[in-house]
């Protein structure tokens, strides 16, 4: 079992409680975060895939983030994860679309520093992009934002689904 499967599992259990589906697309974290959710058992159920996009030109090309955000910001910008979580939901035909980019270290990149991450959410309910500023070294970066981007989706789904009269299961 990994460090995330606890989190992950809501996430699948949330999933199932909604009948919906999740992809993600990943810079950051470079499939980190799919892989836990595939650590899930059933999650072929509710996971429909991942889109790890790490060059800058993928995020345009497989995601469609807009070429012209890219070339005046970088691909670290909080409206670049919101265009990754909304390209991938759409790419994968997902219910939900989750998305991480940021700079890990060791390193600043693009101009922003060491632990600048942001973490979108996309839904039928609209989208929302967190901005954590993580500490540590890289590992310990790439992880902490996967733990943000799992608990994101949480707050989200289960805001949804109480909204839309649903009930999770737990």
């Amino acid at each position: 079992m990994t460090e995330y499967l606890p989190l992950a599992q809501q996430v699948h259990h949330e999933l199932l409680g909604l009948r919906a589906t999740l992809a993600v697309a990943e810079s950051l974290t470079g499939g980190l975060l799919a892989a836990q959710l595939v650590d899930v058992p059933g999650a072929s159920a509710t996971f429909r895939g991942s889109v790890t996009a790490y060059a800058t030109e993928l995020k345009a090309e497989l995601l469609g983030v807009d070429e012209g955000l890219l070339a005046v910001h970088g691909p670290v910008h909080p409206v670049v994860a919101r265009q990754m979580a909304e390209g991938v939901r759409r790419l994968l035909g997902a219910t939900y679309g989750l998305a991480t980019t940021g700079v890990a270290g060791p390193e600043p990149q693009h101009g922003q520093p060491v632990g600048t991450v942001h973490l979108g959410f996309a839904g039928p309910g609209g989208t929302l992009v967190r901005s954590p500023r993580l500490s540590g070294d890289r590992a310990t970066i790439r992880r902490k934002a996967v733990t943000g981007a799992l608990e994101l989706f949480l707050a989200r789904a289960v805001a949804v689904g109480n909204a839309n009269g649903a009930t999770s299961v737990s």
